[in-house]
């Protein structure tokens, strides 16, 4: 078995896990499908290399300040756009927000051109690679996949086991009741919308050292994301990052057993889990 090809997996399953949870976040608490999702991203990788390259804040800071960023472009889309939606069909939010993706990746295809540019990892992340026996590790790729788990988890306690989780869950339910304790439910669903966006570009920072920063970097990943949401379940935070890292396993051992599969395994997964169970593996009814 080729062990490089597993953890390659591995790490896709962390970016799976990472954009799927931002995805989650936002369909969970908002009712709304952000297809603008990979879009933005694009954006958390974009912003992270104009950090560096015009402003000169290395890979740390903009690990930091790219999801800010990118976090206060999604506050302006709500207010702006997204909150008219919350009333109306899935179908508004999902066609508002797939034009917005086609805009935002346009604009920076304008701007950048198509090819991609480098964006080198922090020197403490590089340098020798782990060597595990079997196989040489790149520190870099270790960093990915333990980051995005720290993430994943972290943001499943927030919701599930605080107090503003408590909050976020129960305006999904009866936004008036929870407003009538004082609670700015507007504020807090335009904030939830912005964590949500700042979790998608925080996974483009930490792609941007593995992949080209490039303006197409997030369709490549968006439509196989929503596969892995639609699996673990619509709304289930648990779910997506399970089926996130889990998926992108699957996946790293399908190209070793069976490459040819290895583009189409993770939708051959979604038909049979929507037979056997639509709501998703770990969804409500």
């Amino acid at each position: 078995m080729s062990a490089p090809q597993v953890v390659l997996g591995l790490v896709n399953g962390a970016f799976y896990a990472l954009l799927s949870l931002g995805l989650a976040v936002i369909f969970g608490m908002l009712n709304v499908i952000n297809f603008a999702h990979g879009a933005q991203f694009m954006m958390g990788a974009f912003v992270a290399w104009m950090l560096l390259n015009w402003a000169g804040i290395p890979y740390w800071g903009a690990l930091i300040l790219s999801p800010i960023i990118v976090g206060a472009f999604g506050v302006i889309l709500e207010r702006t756009m997204i909150s008219r939606l919350y009333k109306l069909d899935h179908l508004y939010g999902l066609l508002l927000t797939f034009g917005l993706a086609l805009i935002i990746e346009g604009l920076f295809r304008n701007q950048f051109g198509s090819s991609g540019l480098p964006y080198a990892p922090p020197e403490s992340l590089t340098g020798a690679p782990l060597d595990l026996g079997f196989m040489m590790l790149p520190k870099y790729r270790v960093w990915v996949v333990v980051a995005a788990f720290a993430v994943c988890i972290a943001t499943w306690l927030i919701i599930e086991k605080t107090r503003l989780g408590a909050y976020l869950r129960a305006a999904t339910e009866n936004a008036p009741l929870v407003q009538a304790f004082g609670v700015n439910v507007p504020r807090m669903v335009t904030l939830t919308y912005a964590a949500g966006v700042g979790l998608a570009a925080l996974a483009g920072v930490l792609a941007a050292p593995i992949y080209s920063v490039n303006p197409g970097m997030g369709s490549n990943f968006i439509i196989v994301v929503f596969a892995v949401v639609v699996i673990g379940g619509m709304g289930s935070i648990l779910g997506s990052v399970i089926t996130g890292f889990g998926l992108g396993l699957v996946e790293g051992l399908t190209k070793v057993i069976y490459p040819e599969a290895s583009a189409t395994v993770i939708f051959v997964i979604m038909a049979i889990v929507l037979l056997a169970r639509p709501a998703g593996l770990f969804g409500r009814a």
